[in-house]
Order: structure tokens, then sequence, then C-alpha cells
């Protein structure tokens, strides 16, 4: 939770990106419609573009942070910027996991 506390702005807003399939993907297990199922391609679309976005911006942050360190880096210290960074997409990609498994669930109610 201490790693989630120091994610800016752009990984907060990702993560609701990639937490929107999952929302629509249970309204789809009470209700489904073909409706809710055809929103669900563009959605996890846009979640896994920005899972991907968000992990390139964490690199971009963490390289820029140890350049501008002095000469000896710690390990530490990178380690701690690629768990950071490494953290959004399994986040994402854990709510993907999720709203799909929703999909199957709902998928059996359908007719």
């Amino acid at each position: 939770m201490e790693v989630i506390k120091n994610w800016g702005i752009v990984a907060l807003l990702g993560s609701l990106v990639c937490a929107a399939p999952m929302v629509v993907a249970a309204a789809f297990v009470y209700r489904p419609s073909e409706r809710l199922l055809a929103l669900m391609r563009p959605l996890s679309l846009a979640a896994v573009f920005t899972a991907i976005s968000n992990t390139m911006l964490g690199f971009v942050n963490s390289l820029h942070y140890i350049s501008s360190r002095p000469a000896p880096v710690s390990v530490n210290v990178i380690a701690a910027q690629l768990a950071e960074t490494i953290l959004v997409p399994f986040v994402s990609f854990g709510c993907l996991a999720v709203a799909w498994l929703f999909v199957a669930i709902g998928m059996r109610r359908h007719p």
C-alpha cells in the first residue's frame, strides 16, 4: 500500500481507466446485454493501452530520477523505482482479468 500512495496523478487516473471494464463487466453479470458486451472490447483496449503507457511513463521517470542522482546509484534505489513501475501494469491487468472473468460468468446467464 505504501507504493500506491506514491503514485502520481497519471498512474491513479490510469488505474481508474483500467477499473472501468471491471465495473461494466460486473454490471454485465447482473444484467447481461449486447450493449454492455459490445462496450467491453473498447474498454479493454483502452485499459491495455493505458497500462502500457503508464509503464513506459514509469520507466521514463525512473531513468530520469536515476540520471539526476550522483554517480554511484544504489541498487536499492533502482529496485524501488522499478518496483513502483511494475506495480501499475500488475494492477491494471489484474483488473482486466477480473473483468473478463465477470464476462464469462455473465455469458452463462446470457440468452
